[in-house]
């Protein structure tokens, strides 16, 4: 059991659900991108996602698209996320995901990613444009690594996807609760608690929701119907209106618990 699954068990017990704070690693810079995760780390984000920068995003709205860009300014690439792990786990040991796309992966070498990813202190790999139907090869390596592969359901998700998904996810089910690409919206979907009682006939495993979620009224409402909240388009807005603050990750980190408090 690593820390993902650690993280999970414990909530359940405590009948909680789970707040996964998703960040570009290297936004401004990867040294804030340190602080950041050490404060959500205090203020209680059970799991933080690190973004991996790529230059063709298939999933990510405007506000990730430019903060990616930004750390590939600076020359954020995988070796320089996996040393940053590497000195946050010297302090920490929240859980950490890795989200980000295949190629960069690919060129880096599967079996080599993740033996390193492990190595550093990573816990689980989220890769949105790699199929499961593709990813056997990648699971195996994973799987001998100890290291979660969290894959996707979303609104047009069939029952076999559902069925299959559920089967080879480990540690959480990620439910894209739009169709679209990421980024605040005003308003939930209005078939998410049925499509969330769907899939939960088919899995005990957590399903956290994630796109679109940006207010404490969202949270709330996700809170009742799954095993967590994903927030990402709207921490980096907040980043982005804090850059020229001395204290931007405490700000930040004001902000999460004024969504995950509800």
């Amino acid at each position: 059991m690593n820390r993902i699954e650690h993280k999970f068990k414990e909530l359940k017990k405590l009948k909680k659900k789970a707040f996964i704070a998703f960040i570009t690693a290297g936004y401004p810079d990867l040294k804030t991108t340190e602080r950041l995760v050490l404060e959500f780390a205090k203020i209680g984000v059970d799991i933080v996602e690190l973004g991996v920068p790529f230059s063709d995003p298939l999933a990510d709205g405007p506000v990730i698209q430019e903060a990616s860009e930004k750390a590939l300014a600076k020359n954020t690439n995988i070796n320089k996320i996996l040393q940053l792990v590497k000195r946050l786990r010297k302090n920490t040991a929240i859980p950490i995901c890795l989200m980000g796309y295949y190629n960069p992966i690919f060129c880096f070498g599967e079996e080599k990613f993740v033996r390193a990813a492990k190595k550093a202190g990573v816990d689980g790999v989220i890769v949105p444009d790699l199929p499961i139907e593709e990813a056997g090869s990648f699971i195996k390596s994973a799987r001998h690594y100890n290291l979660d592969t969290v894959f996707f359901l979303s609104p047009t998700s069939p029952l076999e996807r559902i069925k299959l998904v559920s089967r080879v996810s480990k540690g959480f089910i990620y439910y894209v609760s739009l169709t679209g690409v990421t980024g605040a919206r005003s308003d939930l979907p209005s078939d998410l608690i049925n499509n969330l009682r769907l899939i939960k006939k088919y899995t005990t495993k957590p399903v956290c929701v994630g796109f679109g979620v940006s207010k404490p009224a969202q949270v709330k409402q996700i809170y009742r119907v799954s095993g967590g909240v994903i927030v990402g388009s709207a921490i980096i807005k907040e980043i982005k209106n804090n850059l020229k603050k001395h204290d931007l990750a405490k700000r930040v980190g004001r902000f999460i618990l004024r969504l995950k408090n509800v």
